[in-house]
C-alpha cells in the first residue's frame, strides 16, 4: 500500500511549530532562531518532506523562478558559465528559465519583456555586451533584480557586474610568447563588427597590440586574421596565415576553440608544435586540457556561480552594492608554447 505523502502539517507536528514556521524555515527566510530552524530542518530530513513548488509560489507571492539570458549557450565558454549558475541554484526552491539568444531580435525582446512582466523573480544576463543606451534604459527601469556576467556599460550604475579584464588577458598571453623569445606573433579571432557586438575579441586584440608595442615590435596587419567564431573558420584563417614562408612563429587565438583550429592548420601544413609554431588560447575550456593547450584561464564556472549567488541574495532582499567585480585571470602553460625554433 502506498504511503500518503508527507505534508507541511506533519513536519510542523514533529518539530512542534506552526506550518507557517516550517514554510519560512524551508524557504530560507530570516527571523527564526537557529534552534527553531535546526529543529524544523531535522524534522524535514527525518520525514523526507519535499515542499510542493506550487504551494511555495502561492505562499510567497513570488514565481520562485530566475531567468538567464545567454547567447549561443552551446558554445563551451557560455556553457561553462551557465553550468556554474545552475550548480549554485541546485538545492534552492528556484526554477530556472533559460533564454538562448541566437539572433539580435531575441535580445531586444528579452530586455523589453523579462524585467517588466514579473515572469521571474530575478534576471541573470550572461555575455551580452556591449549594451546600447536604449537597452540600458530598459534595464534601469526593471522591476526585478538584475546581475550581469561578462557584460558591462558605463550606464549600468544600478547593477552588480561580474567581469574579467580581457585587455589584460591579451597582454598576458602575448607577454608569455614574448618572454619565450618570439618576435613575430600572429592573432586569430572573431570579427569585431559582429551583429551581437561582442567585445571580448576586440579587447583581447587591444591587449595583444599593446604588448607588442611595449616590446618595441612593429604591428603587422597581415599577421592578424579574423572571421566567424568557430574552429573550422579558425583553421581556414590560420592555414592562410601559416602557408607563407614569412609566417609568424607564434599565434595568440582569442579563444580556445579558435586555438584548436590553429592547431589543426599547423598539422595540415606539417608544422611541429611548439618547435615550429607556438599557440596560446583564451578561456581554459575542457578541450584545452585535453589537447595540452597553453591558455589564459578565466574563471568561467566560478563566474556563473558568483553571478547566481549575487542574484539570489538580491532576490531574497540582501543585494550587494552596485559595481564591477573583476575576477582574476591566470596564465596556464602547457605543451603548445615554447621558444622559437633556432
Amino acid at each position: 500500500m502506498t504511503k500518503p505523502p508527507v505534508t507541511i502539517h506533519d513536519v510542523a507536528r514533529r518539530a512542534g511549530v506552526s506550518p507557517g514556521t516550517v514554510s519560512r524555515a524551508t524557504r530560507g527566510y530570516e527571523g527564526l532562531t537557529a534552534a527553531t530552524r535546526e529543529r524544523v530542518m531535522r524534522a524535514v530530513e527525518e520525514l523526507g518532506y519535499r515542499p510542493h513548488p506550487a504551494a511555495q509560489r502561492l505562499s510567497s507571492g513570488r514565481s520562485l523562478t530566475v531567468a538567464v539570458t545567454v547567447p549561443f549557450f552551446t558554445l563551451p565558454s557560455m556553457s561553462a558559465r551557465l553550468s556554474g549558475a545552475i550548480n549554485l541554484l541546485a538545492g534552492t526552491p528556484y526554477d530556472l528559465i533559460i533564454h538562448n539568444i541566437q539572433v539580435p531580435s531575441e535580445r531586444v525582446a528579452c530586455f523589453q519583456q523579462i524585467p517588466h512582466r514579473r515572469q521571474a523573480d530575478g534576471l541573470l544576463i550572461i555575455s551580452i555586451s556591449p549594451l546600447c543606451d536604449t537597452e540600458v534604459a530598459w534595464l534601469n527601469q526593471a522591476e526585478i533584480p538584475i546581475v550581469m556576467i561578462d557584460a558591462d556599460h558605463p550606464g549600468l550604475t544600478n547593477f552588480r557586474r561580474v567581469v574579467v579584464d580581457d585587455e589584460e588577458g591579451g597582454r598576458l598571453a602575448t607577454r608569455h610568447l614574448l618572454e619565450l623569445g618570439h618576435r613575430r606573433i600572429g592573432f586569430v579571432g572573431d570579427h569585431t563588427d559582429n551583429p551581437f557586438h561582442f567585445t571580448s575579441t576586440r579587447d583581447r586584440l587591444r591587449g595583444h597590440l599593446q604588448a607588442l608595442e611595449a616590446a618595441g615590435l612593429p604591428v603587422r596587419p597581415d599577421d592578424r586574421v579574423q572571421g566567424e567564431h568557430c574552429r573550422a573558420e579558425a583553421r581556414r584563417l590560420a592555414g592562410r596565415l601559416l602557408a607563407s614562408s614569412d609566417r609568424p612563429s607564434a599565434i595568440f587565438a582569442a579563444s580556445d576553440t579558435q586555438a584548436a583550429g590553429v592547431l589543426e592548420a599547423a598539422r595540415d601544413l606539417g608544422l611541429r608544435v611548439p618547435d615550429q609554431l607556438s599557440v596560446i588560447g583564451f578561456d581554459d575550456i575542457e578541450l584545452a586540457e585535453i589537447v595540452g593547450l597553453s591558455t589564459v584561464r578565466q574563471p568561467l564556472f566560478r563566474s556563473g556561480q558568483r553571478g547566481m549567488q549575487l542574484l539570489l541574495d538580491a532576490v531574497r532582499g540582501h543585494p550587494y552594492p552596485p559595481g564591477r567585480e573583476v575576477l582574476p585571470l591566470e596564465l596556464v602553460v602547457r605543451g603548445t608554447t615554447g621558444p622559437p625554433d633556432a
